[in-house]
């Protein structure tokens, strides 16, 4: 990959224009720690014009021919692809995740894009039988509104689309809010969608240092019909509750904790091959990376050794280096954190096979631990980081408790080649998304979401897109 100087803009996207504010804020990178964009920073002014812009674009958008909305959603994936080198490198740079593997994000994200340009004519409605021989009975799809979307940094491309796509297939319009940290990449796709063609309001893009006062505005008006949120699971309670008092639809993508169960049965090459897949990509700051891996104790040192050798050839550095698998963590904060689970296992008693250490600026070591008790607070809380925590169990019944006992439950692995356990255990797992035999099982096609404290609503495939609709019923009569 080419590495090219890169022209950001830093304006925020309000109706069909590009608006600059009095306020900026700073984007920094995580591996340089320089600010590499100083961005408009909106506020509740900028929001109350957005929500008027999305009204009245959603006047018009909503009457447009699934066609016609299929048709500018494919010149949009066309250029996302086209531009593909350019945003991977945005990713890179504002959120430290290796180029390569940014790359592959965005790749992702764009099969969104074309997925729900599809699906966006197939929202089908139905017919009923009626009692009565004088009425015809209809069940008719309509898009539910105009909508407010808040995405994480983590996944700057990827989770735009995923939102993005089927709100605009099912006829929404779409205000997005990306993370601070992470807003250039939403910016860069806002940029794309225009050049596509995209009619003024259908969608917005608003960046702001204070999105609390921003979001305020979104929750309290009446007109903004639903809020898709990805991130935390406190901050997710506080918008469900928000969202009453207007009883806006709702759909929450939160915490998890996510478990790897590895049996006794394993490929031990493959599954080491594939938790580290699972926990080290985007140095463990993604929302289903395994946090806790379980190992039937037969095979545990065996498994503990491989993983942790493998952890250790990771090469870790500048995430614009094409070779580079492991980057810097976003900020201070999500550091100390890292480096605080460590430090509580190590004082519980853990030992440390590999890393557990800092390595200057956002930088922390792939770390595997052993001896991990569930009295150590990584076992309780996500880490989101670079560690992979390694707990024995003896029986499939001990690892299924183990497995499901936390109050989130997004997703879960586990690693056999007895059909009947692979059967039992995908069953029983209290998870929304389950890996068997696979460490990466999200795709655009598929459902995404969870259960318990991870949240409620599903994105991806048609699940996704029926978030967006609502169902009319028609009652004819014949006369």
């Amino acid at each position: 990959m080419s590495i090219k100087e890169i022209t950001f803009n830093t304006k925020a996207l309000v109706g069909g224009e590009w608006v600059g504010t009095a306020r900026s804020f700073a984007v920094y990178s995580p591996y340089s720690g320089e600010a590499i964009a100083q961005v408009a920073d909106c506020g509740e002014a900028e929001a109350r014009r957005a929500i008027e812009a999305a009204v009245t674009a959603f006047e018009t958008w909503r009457d447009t021919t699934a066609y016609e909305r299929a048709a500018l959603m494919k010149k949009w994936h066309a250029l996302i692809l086209r531009d593909e080198q350019t945003l991977a490198q945005t990713i890179a740079m504002e959120m430290g995740k290796p180029v390569s593997e940014a790359l592959g994000e965005v790749r992702y994200a764009a099969s969104f894009v074309e997925w729900y340009a599809e699906e966006a004519k197939r929202i089908y409605g139905e017919t009923v039988p009626s009692q009565f021989a004088h009425k015809r009975l209809f069940a008719i799809k309509q898009p539910v509104g105009p909508v407010y979307g808040v995405t994480p940094w983590n996944f700057p491309a990827a989770m735009v689309t995923r939102k993005i796509g089927p709100a605009l297939a099912a006829g929404c319009t779409f205000i997005l809010k990306p993370a601070e940290q992470s807003p250039l990449t939403a910016i860069k796709l806002a940029e794309l969608w225009l050049e596509a063609g995209g009619p003024p309001g259908v969608l917005q893009v608003l960046t702001t240092s204070d999105p609390v006062a921003l979001t305020r505005v979104m929750m309290a008006d009446e007109r903004i019909r639903k809020i898709t949120f990805t991130g935390s699971t406190e901050v997710g309670k506080i918008l469900t509750r928000q969202s009453a008092d207007t009883l806006k639809r709702v759909s929450m993508e939160l915490g998890g904790h996510a478990p790897y169960l590895v049996f006794e049965d394993a490929d031990l090459e493959q599954a080491v091959k594939d938790v580290v897949a699972c926990k080290f990509r985007n140095a463990g700051q993604t929302c289903v990376c395994t946090n806790r891996v379980y190992v039937q104790q037969s095979i545990a040192e065996a498994f503990s050794q491989k993983l942790a050798q493998a952890a250790a050839g990771l090469k870790v550095g500048d995430p614009l280096d094409p070779s580079t698998q492991i980057g810097p963590l976003v900020d201070a904060q999500g550091l100390e954190k890292v480096k605080a689970h460590v430090e509580d296992a190590r004082a519980k008693g853990a030992a440390v096979l590999t890393g557990g250490e800092a390595t200057g600026g956002l930088f922390y070591a792939p770390t595997v631990l052993t001896g991990v008790r569930e009295d150590m607070r990584i076992m309780s809380e996500e880490t989101f980081g670079p560690v992979a925590p390694v707990i024995t169990f003896k029986t499939e019944e001990e690892a299924i408790r183990a497995a499901n006992n936390t109050p989130y439950g997004l997703a879960a692995y586990l690693w056999t080649r007895d059909l009947s356990r692979a059967i039992r255990v995908a069953e029983r797992l209290e998870y929304g998304i389950i890996g068997l035999n696979d460490a990466v099982p999200s795709t655009a096609q598929a459902p995404f979401g969870g259960v318990k404290q991870s949240g409620f609503g599903r994105e991806g495939g048609h699940w996704g897109l029926e978030e967006y609709l609502y169902v009319k019923y028609v009652s004819v009569g014949v006369v």
